[in-house]
């Protein structure tokens, strides 16, 4: 079942692709399969990513597809592109399990973010036309907007602003056209977007990453790429120093935590 502990002593794991179904209150009907395949995948990342399904779950493919409301097809091609992600692994013919991201390393993988996003910024600046730099006006505004009123601790809030900065950033990475980035980046990305998930932003972190938002676009705008990867460059650092700090916070708390 979902959110079962994973067993071990099995092979190495192989990442896998499977599907996720609609929403857990839906009850299942008939879609479109790629409607079907969308609707899941994005209802299992969200799940993935806020911590709903924990690191190390194991995924089966037939209790998926009944939680979601699903058929077992879209839950496969969900698996699919979330393997692809690098959020999902598998055993073979043991099944799927969400990765355990708890014994990575967060700080060699800010590090190796950085380097890439900056790369990505720097070739967009050039590349970006006024049609790409009005849809990422766009998803500016619905940040901003979506996290006027937050408060610490909101999920749903924390949940849609990742969503919304994974959209903004990948049309960035898109308008760049480095296509062998690409895989590199899509893993890098994710833990980011969990551990950031987990451990969300105060207002004063979404007021922050608005503005770095805000000050790429106007880098965009007049295609200046040092500009660009500057910018990009202290947004990622950011996130990295603060959610660092809360790690540590958190390490240090549980360790002083002493039995009764």
């Amino acid at each position: 079942m979902v959110g079962d502990s994973f067993p071990t002593g099995q092979a190495d794991p192989v990442n896998v692709l499977s599907e996720v179904p609609p929403t857990r209150y839906d009850p299942p009907v008939k879609q479109p399969v790629q409607h079907a395949a969308n609707r899941a995948y994005r209802l299992l990342r969200n799940d993935i990513v806020t911590g709903v399904i924990s690191a190390g779950s194991h995924l089966a493919e037939t209790d998926l597809a009944e939680q979601y409301g699903f058929s077992r097809t879209p839950i496969r091609e969900s698996l699919r592109r979330l393997q692809a992600e690098g959020l999902v692994e598998v055993f073979p013919h043991r099944g799927a399990r969400v990765v355990d991201w708890h014994n990575f390393d967060v700080e060699g993988i800010y590090d190796l973010r950085v380097a890439i996003e900056s790369f990505v910024a720097r070739r967009a600046a050039v590349r970006l036309d006024s049609s790409g730099i009005g849809k990422l006006s766009t998803l500016c505004d619905e940040m901003e907007r979506a996290t006027e009123t937050v408060q610490t601790g909101d999920i749903d809030i924390a949940s849609k602003f990742a969503d919304l900065n994974a959209q903004f950033h990948g049309s960035i990475a898109d308008a760049a056209g480095a296509e062998y980035v690409i895989p590199a980046r899509n893993m890098l990305v994710v833990l980011p977007l969990i551990l950031q998930a987990l451990h969300n932003f105060a207002p004063i972190g979404y007021q922050r990453s608005n503005q770095h938002h805000r000050e790429l676009l106007e880098a965009f705008a007049y295609a200046d790429s040092d500009w660009a990867s500057a910018i990009m460059t202290t947004h990622v650092l950011a996130s990295k120093t603060i959610l660092m700090a809360r790690l540590k916070n958190q390490k240090q708390a549980d360790t002083d935590i002493t039995p009764d």
